[in-house]
């Protein structure tokens, strides 16, 4: 992993997060976008019996947090921040492994070294972005690898979301995006898995004007910033938790087994580090 990789994990172990500041920029987006279709029952299941809650964040530049003002400040980072918010007495750890720049054939080759050592109850997937920016196109190879990666995961016995693209200039300008962002679908849905519906619910926003392009996309045209980022992070935790309890996002978390507090001292592992 690279050193600004593990960093980045690092800063994802550290303590319990404030709640958001008052006057914060709008999250919403309806139910039937945010809403997964199907269980996360290992997460579900590490949540009821208040073991640590270990997620791997696997992708490219918007995994990594390209055009977020500091790493504390890239989605699983964000995430982190809000399952712990949820979950006080529960220790939750986020690795970030994304690369800025990797396609999808990139990143599942990546899964024997920054994914499955770390026994992670739950991987989300994000892909897409570079399929339709650097390959433009190639849908047969893309889906296969899509499909061979949830595979690779479900035989290790882990949970796992697929998170499409992001809504932004650079990706809407290529015709093809709308093929990637069906195929990224139709994965999760042959495979039953969840998928987080990004694009669709970046482009609520700019369409029911809640926020403008330039509020959510960096001035690259492309990556996201620290509001989206934020927005994202909170979107996902809601139907994280949603998932694991049953329920539509927005409720109550499920509750922790009864016992004392789980949180901890802050985990400082590295690479290749085994998680209990």
């Amino acid at each position: 992993m690279k050193a600004a990789g593990l960093a980045a994990a690092l800063l994802l172990a550290a303590g319990a997060p404030a709640g958001a500041a008052p006057g914060a920029p709008r999250c919403d987006a309806p139910q039937e976008v945010v809403r997964f279709k199907v269980p996360l029952p290992r997460t579900a299941r590490a949540i009821r019996r208040g073991n640590a809650l270990v997620v791997v964040a696997i992708g490219s530049s918007s995994t990594e947090g390209v055009g977020a003002s500091s790493p504390a400040h890239a989605y699983p980072a964000r995430l982190a921040e809000e399952l712990r918010r949820r979950w006080p007495r529960l220790s939750v750890v986020v690795l970030n492994m994304g690369i800025g720049g990797e396609t999808a054939d990139q990143m599942l080759a990546r899964f024997e070294r920054d994914v499955l050592p770390y026994r992670p109850h739950l991987v989300i997937w994000q892909t897409g972005s570079n399929q339709v920016i650097k390959r433009g196109g190639g849908l047969k190879g893309y889906s296969d690898t899509i499909h061979a990666g949830i595979k690779r995961l479900q035989a290790a016995r882990i949970d796992v979301v697929l998170m499409d693209p992001q809504y932004a200039p650079r990706v809407i300008a290529r015709p093809v995006h709308r093929r990637i962002v069906d195929s990224i679908s139709a994965a999760a849905g042959d495979a039953k898995v969840a998928l987080f519906r990004r694009f669709a619910v970046m482009r609520y926003w700019i369409d029911s004007k809640q926020h403008r392009m330039e509020d959510v996309i960096h001035r690259d045209k492309l990556h996201m910033n620290d509001t989206s980022y934020r927005c994202i992070a909170l979107l996902l935790a809601d139907s994280l938790a949603a998932a694991a309890r049953g329920a539509p996002p927005g409720g109550e978390a499920p509750p922790l087994a009864a016992g004392p507090g789980r949180a901890g001292p802050a985990w400082q592992g590295g690479a290749g580090t085994s998680i209990p």
